[in-house]
């Protein structure tokens, strides 16, 4: 009878870069290994949070499968020596096929006669299998940075916290760093509690209970679906990016969409900054108002309803400060005279064998001038070329590209 099986391997707060690839590592490798193990099912599911990784497998077969095949040998000519006896290579033929060389069976392909090995195996029960399997799972994965804690010597991601591992309704008994697996998994870290999995098929609806979406999917279509609400409702418009998206899905558990606001006096900073001081440095969705920038941003939380304006105040203390800092920086570089500033160049190594960066500059000028010369520009058209040429790395010096160096214009 085909039973569902559940691992999950709980963690601390993973990296959330990390956690799509760790995510898909582990169900190729729980495929791979179903295979290679000759265990059937009917599908592989993955999930993960920013604290576990999860595979479900639905259907798994009850044994593995029973092998009978015939594996083709050397040629019998090769096989037998000169007394008829069988060969070195006939016998590791056999050695290595795990069958005697008594029961080599003869038969002729394409007029040459080779010599078969007959291998026959019967599956064994797939709860012997696990145990052994599951731990090799988790350990197998890999991951770009890894980590030790305590004494132990295994390196991972995160240290392991908890372990949940059911075949059916039965606990698959292992251990790793000290942790036990068992059937409890671990609710969300402020809203819910641990959550008794009776068997792998409540699993998602268990720690749903429990403030915790375990279905990738379906939290980013919550996260989707309150932007998208929130916009309608307000006459808001915002572009969400892709990469900002894929973050956030793995910062949270059960996330929330919460909105804030910033003094208007900050909208005098160049939109870049403002955008870039949220979704960069705080992971907010910055709105706008009919394509124009607006003094408010979104944010996903994991509060309860009644902390949000708490939260939100929180949230828009630190952008405050955080704008503040731009503001200031702004309002500093506007004071920067450019002479002052390109001659700043003069300290600044752009490669050791080419000089500094306005060695670079004045190279550049010099080609630029050239080019204008060549192209029979007017004496004005000149005189813009070769004062564009001559300040256009000035502002390396400025606090605003040295804060804010992922700026995009």
């Amino acid at each position: 009878m085909a039973k569902d099986l559940l691992l999950e391997i709980g963690l601390e707060e993973v990296p959330a870069r990390f956690v799509r690839a760790a995510m898909d590592q582990l169900k190729d490798k729980t495929v791979k290994w179903l295979n290679d193990s000759r265990l059937s099912f009917e599908e592989v599911r993955a999930y993960s949070t920013p604290r576990r990784l999860a595979v479900i497998v639905i259907g798994l077969a009850d044994k593995q499968a029973d092998v009978n095949e015939e594996v083709k040998g050397p040629a019998l000519k090769i096989a037998k020596d000169a007394e008829g006896a069988w060969s070195k290579a006939a016998l590791g033929f056999g050695r290595s096929q795990g069958v005697d060389a008594e029961s080599f069976v003869v038969r002729e392909v394409a007029n040459v006669e080779y010599i078969f090995a007959n291998k026959s195996s019967v599956g064994v029960e797939t709860s012997s299998l696990l145990p052994e399997a599951l731990p090799a799972l988790v350990t197998s994965l890999t991951f770009p940075k890894n980590m030790r804690w305590g004494a132990y010597d295994l390196r991972y991601v995160r240290p392991i916290r908890w372990l949940a591992a059911l075949h059916g309704s039965e606990v698959v008994p292992f251990e790793i760093t000290g942790v036990k697996s068992g059937n409890v998994s671990r609710g969300h870290r402020f809203l819910g509690a641990d959550a008794t999995i009776d068997n792998p098929a409540v699993y998602v609806e268990a720690l749903k209970e429990q403030h915790v979406i375990v279905d990738v999917a379906e939290r980013e279509k919550a996260i989707q679906e309150g932007i998208g609400r929130l916009a309608a409702e307000r006459g808001w418009h915002i572009a969400v990016k892709e990469d900002l998206l894929e973050e956030v899905l793995f910062l949270v558990e059960t996330p929330t969409v919460l909105t804030g606001s910033f003094d208007p006096a900050f909208l005098n900073i160049p939109q870049e900054v403002l955008i870039t001081s949220m979704r960069e440095h705080q992971r907010y969705f910055p709105f706008s108002i009919r394509r124009t920038p607006s003094a408010a941003f979104r944010y996903r939380s994991q509060r309860r309803r009644s902390v949000d304006r708490c939260c939100g105040q929180g949230n828009e203390k630190v952008l405050r400060a955080r704008l503040s800092d731009a503001k200031f920086f702004y309002e500093e570089d506007k004071k920067l005279v450019i002479a002052d500033a390109l001659a700043k160049l003069e300290n600044i190594v752009y490669h050791e064998e080419l000089g500094t960066v306005a060695d670079k500059v004045r190279r550049t000028r010099a080609i630029a001038d050239k080019l204008a010369q060549a192209l029979r520009a007017d004496d004005s058209v000149r005189a813009d070329v070769s004062r564009t040429a001559d300040i256009c790395k000035f502002d390396l010096v400025s606090q605003m590209v040295y804060e804010f160096p992922s700026c995009k214009a």
